[in-house]
């Protein structure tokens, strides 16, 4: 039976229709998702993000830990401040995939915490704990005992402010700040955003879950679901762990290389292939955009031709109501990459013309 998260017996009472995804169940939409699609990008949609992986890592070795693990600079990340970054084997595949945001706890230890894809809390918190020998570090796997919401949209600065009674614009995309309302509800807020879109991350317990939840409705955010969110997430050029990439893909050839690896770090797991790849200057295939000259998405896998040869398959695809078109994140092998290079794409109907692009589909979006 799929997990719930604190939030459930509230959606359902305000007409959720409830899908599973990576074994929790949340809601695929409140009855019409376009007024929840609209909302989002012309004011503020509120999502239901409990089932998202949440890892804590603490201790006075937490940074160097790690710092050796993943291919993003965290020992030098400042305190209320995150990056993005890949966990990886020793030959560059994909083990994990999380934001990072460093805080200090009251004791005054450093703490992450590790916002990753639904799913992977518990893969992530294994895969660190596998490499825990002697150092002074806690690794504990949150998921289900704190809720995410997340308020995305042009008004969501303001909606959070006044909901929480305190300013929050001024957050840069991934920095952190511990919050407290005058309902002496406590909060984690995080500033991602993740669809292209202001957004803002509230943790909270889940006892007071339900009521943050009613207040922010109340304030005007309108709740959403998973399609609402998928398509602004494919807008934005957003790839995510378990639909996008898995362990069968190398970090390199994700697409998200000038945000989620370091060059200058030193040393850590999967160093070597990474740095070989970036003095060949190129991976053998990328993941990108492509436009479907169609109001029909592809579905996950279906492959990518040029002059009747395959060039790449797809990952995600959706109908995009602000492009008029059908989209999709692809593998596409080098040679085939440049944007504007013109595909066929393999559709239930037949093949389709369709054409490279770059990321995010909308300007604006974080690339």
């Amino acid at each position: 039976m799929p997990s719930r998260t604190a939030l459930h017996e509230a959606e359902a009472s305000a007409g959720a229709q409830f899908v599973d995804q990576a074994g929790w169940e949340v809601p695929r939409h409140f009855g019409n998702v376009e007024q929840e699609y609209q909302s989002a990008y012309k004011r503020a949609a509120l999502f239901d993000l409990g089932h998202h992986g949440k890892v804590e890592v603490c201790g006075p070795e937490a940074a160097a830990f790690l710092h050796n693990l993943c291919t993003n600079e965290i020992k030098q990340l400042e305190i209320g401040k995150g990056c993005e970054a890949f966990f990886a084997t020793l030959k560059a595949r994909v083990v994990g995939h999380a934001f990072i945001y460093r805080a200090r706890s009251d004791d005054g230890q450093d703490v992450f915490f590790l916002d990753t894809a639904p799913g992977q809390g518990e893969n992530l918190a294994r895969h660190l704990d596998h490499y825990l020998i002697s150092e002074q570090v806690e690794i504990k796997d949150r998921t289900g005992e704190i809720s995410q919401l997340y308020v995305a949209g042009p008004q969501a600065p303001a909606l959070v402010q006044q909901v929480l009674g305190n300013d929050f614009s001024r957050l840069a995309n991934l920095e952190v700040r511990e919050a407290i309302d005058h309902a002496d509800v406590k909060y984690q807020v995080r500033r991602h955003d993740f669809l292209g879109l202001p957004g803002y991350h509230l943790l909270c317990a889940n006892e007071r879950a339900s009521e943050v939840w009613a207040r922010l409705r109340h304030a005007g955010a309108i709740p959403a679901g998973s399609e609402a969110f998928e398509t602004l997430r494919l807008e934005a050029g957003t790839p995510i762990f378990g639909r996008d990439f898995d362990d069968s893909h190398l970090v390199m050839e994700i697409g998200r290389t000038r945000d989620a690896i370091s060059y200058s770090k030193g040393c850590y797991l999967g160093q070597e292939p990474v740095v070989r790849s970036r003095d060949l200057g190129h991976v053998n295939r990328s993941l990108l955009g492509v436009k479907i000259h169609s109001g029909q998405p592809g579905k996950p896998g279906a492959k990518l031709f040029r002059n009747d040869s395959e060039v790449g398959q797809i990952t995600s695809s959706v109908f995009s109501p602000r492009l008029e078109a059908a989209i999709a994140l692809a593998y596409v092998r080098r040679g085939s990459q440049q944007p504007g290079t013109e595909l066929e794409v393999e559709l239930e109907s037949g093949r389709c013309k369709g054409e490279v692009s770059a990321l995010p589909f909308l300007a604006g979006a974080p690339g």
